[in-house]
């Protein structure tokens, strides 16, 4: 079945909900599709049906979440959720995987808003069972009411670490110690940023707060080492690092866990912006490879528009404010708005978004990836853990000639397996360019292709018997 809109917006997060919200108030049908079963993205993500909160009290994000779910069921907006978009084509067509099969979505606009994933350097022993990354512990705590269970080490960097670790708190967790990759100048540095969002500065001062009433000890500027266990991790060695994030001598210490959470800062979810070959650049701030994107979201693909943290990692806040924008374009485009008045919004949107740039930048510096980390991976590590791809092996595919990220996957399969390439990629393309004594864009990034997401086929099919497919008539002799 085929459903034809003025707009599509791909991602039910801050970002698309407003694109969503914003376009449909100016009179576009707007279809809305979200892989998950509610809207919310990761950072607003609704509890699954009889979920209670952990804590047993509402936060800022769930308050947001609410709101943004009301904003959409009493509006114009079509929705649809558990739908897993697998491919786009210009003009555009979305093709989606629900639970009753498969769907084609068309519209001349395109908004894509399918915010970031979370990145993970690897070392020893990061894929035993019980090492989950931060963002999964914010899925267990948020979506289904779960505490990371028994002793917990949190690990890495940037504000997400802090966040999961209060609530790990105030959820009643046993939180063993938190591993900070950042050190107390790192984020002494970042405050003349972060003193210009005020009300986020104090709610990261709060998660700080909460961590040391629980007497959990912060070891800032220190990484893991490795990870140690048999069937599933059993002990974190951690160890002090420099500023760039190499470890350096100095005392280890072992910590006796049940589970590790870990994330090194996230990665721009690009997949739809590489799928149409949109302008990209690389930008080690913003989360890497994002898309070359005017004022108002637009790419150089026409009618394709990319916003929020999937066309560069700024925060909720930012993208909803990138969305709205884009939702406004998209209806301007569509000459449903007049110029007076969108010169008119763009100039009151233009400087709210304005006021987050200095908060935004000083979060990226903390969440960047840390070239020196990078180079740290032991030969014997696993980078790619779907194909089991070793340093080693990114290392020798740069000596026998692999020159950009597209080769090195054939040579060795690093970013062929399920997550296609979102877990290893990024760590993956700064192996290849050191190895290569290359700038980091010189080697590229993987080219986007269908699947987006991998799915089963039964996905795709839904139910159906033999008798429902058509047989033409056979032709006459």
């Amino acid at each position: 079945m085929s459903r034809a809109f003025d707009l599509i917006v791909i991602g039910a997060g801050p970002a698309g909900g407003a694109a969503a919200l914003a376009a449909a108030r100016h009179g576009l049908s707007v279809g809305l599709i979200d892989e998950a079963a509610a809207a919310g993205g990761q950072i607003y993500r609704a509890p699954a049906p009889g979920m209670v909160m952990l804590s047993g009290k509402r936060d800022d994000d769930a308050n947001a979440g609410d709101e943004l779910r009301a904003a959409l069921a009493a509006s114009r907006v079509q929705a649809f959720y558990s739908h897993r978009v697998w491919t786009v084509a210009r003009g555009f067509q979305v093709d989606a995987a629900g639970e009753d099969g498969h769907h084609s979505f068309c519209a001349p606009r395109v908004i894509a808003a399918n915010g970031g994933h979370e990145r993970l350097v690897p070392f020893p022993g990061w894929t035993l069972p019980g090492v989950i990354g931060l963002a999964a512990a914010t899925i267990l705590m948020k979506s289904q009411g779960m505490m990371p269970g028994g002793r917990v080490v949190v690990a890495g960097c940037g504000p997400l670490l802090m966040a999961v670790a209060a609530k790990i708190v105030s959820g009643g967790g046993d939180l063993v110690a938190v591993v900070d990759l950042a050190g107390p100048s790192d984020w002494i540095s970042a405050l003349p940023g972060l003193v210009r969002r005020c009300g986020l500065l104090r709610r990261g001062l709060g998660w700080i707060l909460a961590i040391g009433k629980a007497r959990v000890p912060i070891y800032f500027r220190h990484g893991v080492r490795a990870a140690e266990g048999s069937d599933r991790v059993a002990r974190v060695v951690i160890g002090p690092v420099d500023r760039a994030g190499a470890p350096v001598v100095g005392s280890e210490k072992v910590f006796d866990v049940d589970m590790l959470v870990i994330g090194h800062g996230l990665v721009a979810s690009s997949e739809v912006p590489r799928l149409l070959r949109a302008g990209m650049t690389y930008d080690r701030l913003l989360g890497g490879w994002v898309p070359d994107v005017d004022p108002c979201g637009r790419t150089s693909v026409e009618g394709l528009f990319a916003i929020g943290d999937g066309a560069g990692i700024r925060g909720a806040e930012p993208a909803a404010i990138a969305g709205a924008i884009a939702g406004l374009a998209a209806a301007r485009d569509a000459g449903r708005i007049e110029a007076g008045a969108f010169d008119t919004s763009m100039t009151v949107f233009g400087r709210k978004r304005r006021s987050y740039h200095a908060f935004a930048s000083a979060i990226g510096g903390l969440m960047a990836l840390r070239p020196a980390q990078v180079a740290a991976i032991a030969p014997d590590t696993v980078v790619c853990r779907c194909e089991d791809v070793t340093r080693a092996s990114i290392d020798a595919a740069a000596r026998d000639g692999a020159a950009d990220v597209n080769q090195l996957k054939h040579f060795t399969r690093c970013g062929m397996g399920p997550c296609q390439g979102r877990m290893c990629g990024d760590v993956a393309a700064e192996l290849l360019a050191r190895a290569r004594s290359v700038p980091r864009q010189s080697v590229g990034y993987w080219t986007g292709r269908p699947p987006l997401r991998p799915l089963p086929l039964q996905d795709l099919v839904g139910t159906f018997s033999y008798s429902d497919i058509p047989i033409p008539s056979p032709a006459p002799l």
